[in-house]
């Protein structure tokens, strides 16, 4: 099933200030929450749907990334490969957005009288990676098996639970001000939000009782990915004790291409042709992402005429339809030529046929481009 427009989820516009999305979330977490909706699987579904829009477009670099690319550029992408959705529990929910509503202890506890009681899970740190694709990869979407070294808990690791927090991984401090005591709650300093405290680690394994490990994992790369895009594979980051996993952050690096050049989702061609050829046509190979493919030049054809070749382009990485590759004409004009060369050209110069007389409605270069990217 389709994910929704996070701004349809949320229901403002794209235009929506921050205060308006805290405010469209708010509501909307206390109306699904499970509290009110006991046994209710489509409200939960709802309650999840909600922190997920919210997680994305309360961050400014996610919200600028699903703007331009949408669920792909946010990681939530159907399909395989681990780029399908936040992969958010409702313990991460609460612990990532608890704050929202302010107060210490319990998240919702000035809505729900304070009856839920949960625990900060601490995040592990995200790995950042470069991925090399060529153009056939980014045009037809590719798997890749990747290497990389992460941190993974030691075996034999012992932990306790921890005395500061208590194994909530919290601490509430109260200060006194003018206005009276203020409340606040921290991430607990001792153990960094786990609950959990190192007992006893193998020879090894750093003080957090880690260690470092090379792994193997697959990548499903959706077609129209971007050169600097950033793809999100939940869960195959840094590990933590006693808490999630951080993220695998996948940056795009395109590898230019020989002949071919990527603009949007269309890809551009610079076809040279002789001057015999321009003047009296014929049948051209050129290459595309698919392969060469021919192609007919008219007689008569002008420099700088561009020729459509239909979805030979790259995918919109969102699924609305494929772009063109555009064939842009070129006439060489040879540097050096022999005499004999000379008498025949100078011959065609003398000809009134040769002498140029454009048609008023000819489109000029920057006409003809406009045209085509608009």
């Amino acid at each position: 099933m389709a994910k929704r427009d996070y701004y349809e989820v949320l229901g403002v516009s794209k235009s929506a200030t921050d205060q308006e999305l805290k405010k469209a979330y708010r509501k909307l977490a206390i109306k699904y929450h499970p509290d009110k909706n006991p046994d209710n699987k489509e409200a939960e579904e709802k309650f999840k749907e909600a922190a997920e829009a919210y997680e994305v477009l309360s961050n400014a670099d996610k919200r600028a990334r699903y703007d331009r690319f949408g669920h792909q550029g946010v990681g939530g992408a159907a399909g395989g490969g681990g780029f399908s959705g936040q992969g958010m529990s409702m313990d991460d929910i609460f612990s990532q957005f608890g704050d929202i509503f302010g107060g210490g202890g319990s998240p919702f506890e000035s809505f729900f009288g304070g009856g839920r009681q949960r625990t900060r899970k601490a995040v592990g740190s995200n790995i950042r990676i470069k991925l090399k694709l060529t153009l056939e990869d980014i045009t037809n979407g590719v798997e890749k098996k990747i290497k990389y070294t992460k941190k993974v808990v030691a075996d034999g690791v012992k932990f306790d639970t921890c005395n500061t927090c208590g194994g909530r991984g919290q601490v509430t401090q109260v200060t006194n001000t003018f206005l009276g005591q203020m409340q606040s709650t921290t991430t607990c300093p001792a153990c960094g939000g786990s609950g959990k405290t190192i007992g006893s680690r193998p020879a090894g394994a750093d003080h957090q009782g880690l260690t470092s490990k090379e792994v193997t994992t697959t990548l499903n790369i959706p077609a129209g990915v971007e050169d600097g895009m950033q793809l999100s594979v939940n869960g195959k980051g840094n590990e933590i004790a006693g808490g999630i996993p951080g993220d695998l952050i996948v940056l795009v690096e395109v590898v230019a291409h020989e002949h071919l050049k990527r603009e949007g989702n269309n890809i551009i061609y610079n076809l040279y042709i002789d001057f015999p050829t321009a003047v009296l046509g014929g049948d051209i190979e050129v290459p595309t992402v698919s392969g060469r493919v021919r192609i007919k030049i008219e007689p008569g054809t002008q420099a700088g005429k561009i020729l459509r070749l239909r979805n030979k382009g790259v995918p919109d990485i969102n699924g609305y339809g494929r772009g063109d590759q555009l064939v842009q004409v070129n006439v060489w004009t040879p540097q050096k030529v022999s005499n004999e060369e000379k008498d025949i050209l100078k011959k065609l110069r003398d000809s009134d046929n040769f002498k140029p007389n454009p048609d008023k409605n000819e489109k000029g270069f920057f006409d003809r481009m406009r045209e085509y990217f608009s």
